[in-house]
């Protein structure tokens, strides 16, 4: 039986590095520290976009064109382009036919946009492989996580304004008669906190009547505590693995959700795995929303954590909230 198998991934994130000490001062203005926060999300520095020539589609663009230039692909051999954002540049058409555009796509690649909130990139991985299981017909397919938060996170708020950075990822996966690859995958849902991230904030039929006023097209968010989802995640990561007979010691790279480093501290903790395992880069990149797991596998095979063979395990979190897990042989 074919896998489906990871051949390659690239990031990109733009020039601009922004340390925590900015927004210190922008909310020590405001009369609000955020030094707390910033320490227990695990933040440092963040890539900000700094002009107005850069979204979340230039930077979807350029992750796709360094790695179509890394594997020596062309726009010609990718049958699927499955394109993941809570923050797309456009509504319709879809911004996977634009990229399919920009790279020359071949007539017959599918193109779809996707969105799971933060864990729409692992989710659109999971569909992907799943589509491509059950039908020969697509060889190879682009998946593609880019996010853009800045221009609808309010400067007062400071989860929204201070966590976030922007970068995207791309990885190229192929059916292989002689790989493994996607295992298997979890989601567990419970909407218990579904009104508390909302954007727009009044809902995009409202904006039609009454136009884009000023925060309008900002995040609307109410605080809750981020580690309600903690549980829940361990709880279903241990299904995943005992029903696929892979003992926690198996695992060679975590990448995962780069929300909050105790998160990942936590659930690291639960199922059973080392400190060293779970792959953390929230300190530099910030929170990228959509592509921080896969911000994480590109470090990890980077610097020689993880090597072909090797299974990697996947989990995120989607507004609302939705978790969503996997692991994969690399």
């Amino acid at each position: 039986m074919a896998g489906i198998r990871i051949v390659d991934i690239d990031i990109y994130h733009p020039e601009t590095k922004v340390h925590n000490d900015f927004y210190i001062e922008h909310f020590d203005a405001r009369g609000v520290d955020v030094r707390g926060l910033l320490k227990a999300l695990g933040r440092d520095s963040r890539y900000k976009i700094d002009h107005d020539d850069e979204n979340s589609l230039t930077m979807a663009l350029e992750a796709t064109q360094l790695l179509l230039a890394k594997t020596g692909f062309t726009g010609q051999d990718i049958d699927l382009i499955a394109y993941a954002s809570q923050t797309p540049e456009y509504i319709f058409p879809t911004n996977s036919l634009m990229i399919h555009h920009l790279i020359s796509g071949a007539s017959h690649t599918i193109c779809i946009d996707s969105n799971a909130n933060c864990a729409g990139m692992t989710a659109a991985f999971e569909q992907v492989s799943r589509q491509m299981l059950g039908n020969p017909r697509i060889k190879r397919a682009l998946i593609i996580g880019s996010d853009y938060i800045a221009p609808h996170a309010s400067p007062d708020d400071p989860v929204y304004f201070a966590n976030f950075g922007d970068a995207a990822a791309a990885v190229i996966v192929e059916r292989d008669e002689h790989a493994v690859g996607f295992i298997d995958s979890i989601y567990q849902t419970d909407t218990c906190v579904y009104q508390n991230s909302l954007f727009p904030a009044e809902g995009l039929a409202k904006l039609g009547s009454k136009g884009v006023d000023a925060g309008a097209f900002h995040v609307k968010f109410t605080p809750f505590d981020d580690s309600i989802c903690v549980d829940a995640a361990s709880e279903s990561i241990r299904t995943l693995l005992q029903r696929n007979e892979i003992r926690p010691d198996e695992i060679k790279a975590a990448c995962f959700s780069q929300l909050s480093i105790a998160n990942i501290r936590a659930v690291s903790d639960n199922i059973g795995i080392a400190d060293d395992i779970a792959v953390y880069v929230g300190d530099e990149f910030g929170y990228t929303s959509t592509s921080s797991p896969f911000i994480a596998l590109h470090r990890a095979i980077t610097s020689g954590k993880v090597q072909r063979g090797d299974k990697v395990l996947f989990w995120t979190v989607g507004a609302g909230w939705q978790n969503v897990a996997m692991v994969v042989e690399f």
